[in-house]
């Protein structure tokens, strides 16, 4: 049985960006990475090491948002910037999963477009706070809520 000090670190971190557009309630981080290879002594199928990289950097790169969160992901290298982005389109921060992930690299890896995630990568994570409820907690004008549906019930006859 592992202990959490013994996980090994599937990528390192060069540069973390964290920038906050309050206009649109919406939050952007610009990670630049480097992917690491496998343990010797693991001696994975590379495959199955890539994926749970990939899984690690988007658990880390998306931990300060809530689920209700629209998150979008673009990812490219740093060294071929001319190169085609990855890019994850807005979806909530819950319905970003391991399946979704997967569909587009899959879709990368089967176009003619070359990817090399050897290279240091720039992770770009955009977060948009969404409103929840009924925004700010301030007393309301007019009638109570309940007696609102209580006359809404009646109104429709």
């Amino acid at each position: 049985m592992a202990s959490d000090d013994d996980v090994v670190p599937r990528f390192t971190t060069d540069s973390e960006t964290n920038r906050q557009y309050r206009r649109f309630n919406a939050r952007g981080t610009e990670l630049t990475v480097r992917l690491l290879p496998p343990a010797e002594e693991d001696n994975p199928v590379a495959i199955t090491h890539f994926q749970a990289s990939v899984n690690d950097l988007f658990e880390y790169a998306s931990r300060n948002g809530e689920d209700s969160d629209m998150v979008g992901v673009t990812i490219h290298n740093e060294v071929n910037l001319p190169d085609k982005a990855i890019g994850i389109s807005f979806r909530r921060k819950d319905q970003l999963s391991e399946e979704v992930i997967w569909s587009v690299f899959s879709k990368v890896a089967q176009s003619n477009a070359r990817y090399n995630a050897r290279e240091r990568l720039i992770v770009v994570v955009h977060s948009v706070k969404m409103p929840v409820g009924f925004g700010k907690s301030i007393k309301s004008k007019g009638r109570p809520l309940d007696v609102m549906v209580h006359l809404q019930k009646y109104n429709r006859g």
